[in-house]
């Protein structure tokens, strides 16, 4: 616990990371108190039936944008995504204040209100996006993101309690101004964050729209941990959505309670502060690691304590039952999010989230209309045994992949330690630099041996972790490379065969990184490729009398 919060402290000193979270607390407030005013104003126009009706387009309409304004953060800069998702909120929520102070006609305002909606699905994957390239370490990014779920935990009450109390005092038109106000603060607080710059891959501005959208689902199933990952986050949100439909049976038909109403607003309390609680108990695995099993002990605590609400009638377990599963939520958003953010490459990170998003979203759908359908097969007691137990089972089932994820995850020291030691890798953030270090491939070259001859093509970098080799231009000798040197960079950056000989003086062993990933790490961070600008300058100067270091 003690690593862990000196985590959170690094996380506050950062004034990216700071910045980015107190925007997130306006932000997060903000959407939950806008959600609570549209539902009250769309009851008092047009009743219960327009409620639903309008949150049912407001959802569908987020699922389908969600892959789509993904691709904007991944297109510009994501703190500037996150500034125009604020503005134009701003304005849109202002307008909606506006109309009704007019008394202008419902549907109009339902009509802004999804666009917001569908605009503010762009704000949460650039956040997601944009928190690697400002944590300064992996236990730094693990606990920003405890502190971002944290937020929306927080959120989850505030916003609704606040957005009913301002309504009930001063109406719509006033609740809409302070929401703007809300989002007003998010948009100060992003304006002040110093975005690392990226550079976007030669040709990516070609791809089309629909195609670049669905970038993010093409890295999800490229990859079967990500696949996975994606899979439990949406089981997740079916038992979730579920769960808003089976929370209302608890209170009214389940549980002996005199005010079933009221309970309908303690049990979702419930779930909100034991998102606070599931903060602390997330805060204390930022050191532990092994982040895909902590994601799926989440998933078997979010969906056990249902199972026991039917097992069990009565009240307080009910309420105990809603707590566990907001811990739960707090664990599996934070070991999910981590998990994604460590394994996705930069460039398609943005869409990545969008793409999971859109998936989650869809699953909340069939989740609400699924537990009607076994509320009416199975009755109310066998309807939470059967949601309860699907992501227990699901985790179980999961669990030897979970297993092998976390024993690929852990960042080979060594490795790690050599890339640090490179110029051209020293501006990378720490996930990027992770990522990295975990795709670098063990090369054992015997004494004598050739790593490759002078005019081959260039396929690979390499880093030397131990022995000797020599280097050679045109015959001539050059200085021998021991541990910590590095070679091969040349020929990758710009594509041109070989310009050296490079042989193994003794039993050596190199650590060699593919040229795609290579240069999409270099190439794609300014920093980066100015340092590898001028490591291949002074390298190619000292080549020239064929007495330099190997390229």
């Amino acid at each position: 616990m003690r690593e862990s919060l000196s985590a959170f402290r690094r996380v506050f000193s950062n004034p990216g990371l700071r910045r980015i979270q107190l925007a997130w607390v306006g932000s997060n407030v903000a959407a939950w108190a806008y959600t609570v005013v549209i539902a009250v104003y769309a009851f008092q126009q047009d009743g219960a039936y327009a409620v639903g009706l309008v949150a049912l387009v407001r959802f569908v309409a987020a699922g389908i944008a969600s892959p789509l304004t993904g691709v904007v953060g991944d297109r510009l800069p994501r703190a500037r995504v996150m500034l125009g998702t604020d503005l134009i909120r701003i304005v849109l929520f202002l307008a909606i204040a506006a109309l009704v102070a007019a008394g202008a006609p419902s549907l109009l305002v339902y009509a802004i209100s999804v666009v917001g909606t569908v605009v503010g699905t762009a704000f949460r994957p650039a956040q997601a996006a944009l928190i690697p390239s400002l944590a300064r370490t992996p236990e730094e990014l693990t606990a920003s993101n405890v502190a971002a779920s944290t937020t929306e935990s927080i959120g989850i009450f505030v916003g609704p309690a606040l957005g009913g109390i301002l309504v009930a005092a001063a109406g719509v038109e006033i609740a809409m101004v302070v929401v703007a106000a809300l989002l007003a603060w998010s948009a100060v607080m992003v304006a002040l964050i110093r975005e690392p710059a990226r550079e976007r891959k030669e040709g990516a501005e070609a791809e089309g729209l629909l195609r670049e959208a669905f970038g993010g689902f093409r890295v999800l199933a490229s990859d079967r941990k990500l696949t996975l990952l994606a899979g439990l986050f949406a089981a997740q949100t079916f038992v979730d959505g579920a769960l808003g439909v089976l929370i209302v049976v608890i209170a009214f038909d389940l549980v002996p309670v005199e005010s079933p109403e009221s309970w309908v607003g303690f049990l979702n309390s419930a779930a909100g502060v034991g998102g606070l609680v599931g903060a602390l108990v997330a805060a204390g695995m930022v050191a532990r690691g092994r982040l895909a099993t902590n994601f799926g002990a989440g998933l078997v605590l979010w969906g056990a304590p249902l199972a026991l609400v039917g097992w069990f009638v009565d009240p307080w377990v009910a309420l105990a039952a809603l707590a566990l599963t907001g811990v739960a939520n707090t664990i599996v958003d934070v070991m999910g999010d981590t998990l994604l953010q460590r394994a996705v490459p930069d460039d398609v990170l943005a869409r990545a989230f969008g793409a999971v998003e859109g998936l989650m979203l869809a699953a909340v759908a069939l989740g609400s209309i699924a537990a009607p359908f076994l509320l009416d097969v199975l009755g109310e007691r066998a309807a939470l045994v059967v949601i309860g137990a699907v992501l227990p089972a699901a985790a179980l089932l999961s669990w030897p992949a979970l297993v092998r994820i976390d024993a690929s995850a852990a960042v080979p020291a060594r490795e790690l330690e050599l890339l640090r030691g490179q110029a051209l890798f020293a501006p990378l953030d720490p996930s990027t630099l992770e990522y990295l270090a975990s795709r670098v491939e063990p090369v054992a070259v015997a004494a004598g041996e050739t790593v490759f001859r002078q005019g081959e093509p260039g396929d690979r970098y390499y880093l030397v972790e131990a022995g000797r080799v020599s280097v050679s231009v045109d015959g001539a000798a050059a200085p021998e490379l021991g541990p910590g040197d590095a070679f091969g960079e040349i020929a990758l950056l710009r594509d041109v065969p070989r310009t050296a000989t490079v042989a193994a003086l003794e039993d050596t062993r190199l650590l060699a990184l593919e040229r795609e990933h290579f240069l999409a790490a270099v190439t794609g961070h300014p920093d980066s490729t100015a340092a590898a600008d001028e490591v291949v300058g002074a390298r190619l100067g000292a080549l020239r009398p064929a007495l330099g270091p190997a390229a």
